[in-house]
């Protein structure tokens, strides 16, 4: 999405060059631009920043891998188009968590309750800890969202014999008619192991939801090349930066331009490993 609000090209690199000399007043060390909009990146690249390319994993409709084609109609159809050996392992996954008695309910906007909240925030706190981090986010703020933003919010809970044992929380962005057009993974926490829990609630559950609402894109967090089995597909991503330091910018710039070599033998490598029985790719974008 845009970092630079503005509504021209004029603008947005005017409010960029702004932001460059407060850098400079400040005695700031750097200034970063992650993951921006087209036009953020031409700005960035006309003011001189440093670009980077990048890598994530995402699940796209297949009339964004293939524009002649439509939407998948299920998740079926979807694993129909996936390699055998890689429908078999999704299949296999989804069918331990039945096994596992487990079952999910779907909570959206303001469906979801207070209670609902209170259990996600407390698998949420919990992951965290689990990895030796406090988490960054306040029950306070998911309040906010609750209020605020209710409808850019998805809930899968997963429940045993009644009882919540896990969840995960999508963000949705919306287009002025209030329709899903991408969907963000993700917060997830357990309060018990089930094998391949992480997984359905993760992605498989969100990828039904996806396909049955026509979402074109599931973006399921960063890095990953195991998020490919699940049909997350390599798609180009940018940065731009300004170091203050010049022999430091100078070391960077060398690197970057190295590195942009290797990203892009890196995708397409990534490419030769598609998971579609006929291989599907994003078209190509600036940052390609």
């Amino acid at each position: 999405g845009s970092r630079l609000l503005a509504q021209s090209a004029h603008w947005r690199l005017a409010l960029l060059e702004v932001v460059h000399a407060l850098c400079v007043d400040y005695g700031l060390s750097s200034l970063h631009l992650l993951l921006g909009d087209d036009a953020d990146q031409a700005a960035a690249r006309e003011h001189g920043l440093m670009l980077r390319d990048g890598v994530q994993f995402h699940w796209q409709n297949r009339s964004q891998l293939q524009p002649d084609a439509t939407d998948w109609k299920s998740f079926d159809d979807f694993l129909a188009s996936l390699r055998q050996d890689k429908r078999k392992k999704i299949r296999a996954e989804q069918r331990k968590v039945r096994e596992a008695s487990v079952r999910f309910r779907l909570e959206q906007g303001r469906d979801i309750q207070a209670g609902d909240w209170a259990f996600f925030y407390r698998c949420y706190r919990r992951t965290y800890l689990e990895h030796g981090n406090a988490p960054y986010l306040t029950p306070a703020f998911f309040a906010r969202m609750a209020d605020a933003m209710a409808e850019n919010w998805l809930l899968f809970i997963a429940e045993r014999d009644g009882e919540p044992i896990a969840c995960s929380l999508i963000g949705l962005h919306l287009d002025d008619g209030g329709r899903p057009q991408v969907a963000y993974g993700r917060y997830w926490g357990a309060l018990e192991r089930v094998d391949c829990l992480h997984f359905d609630a993760c992605y498989y559950q969100p990828l039904q939801w996806c396909i049955a609402h026509g979402v074109q894109r599931f973006e399921g967090g960063a890095q990953g090349e195991h998020k490919m089995a699940r049909a997350l597909v390599p798609s180009a991503t940018w940065s731009a930066h300004w170091l203050a330091h010049p022999g430091f910018a100078k070391a960077v710039e060398r690197f970057l331009d190295r590195e942009k070599d290797g990203v892009a033998a890196y995708q397409d490598d990534l490419q030769q490993r598609s998971p579609f029985r006929v291989a599907l790719r994003p078209p190509a974008t600036d940052a390609d």
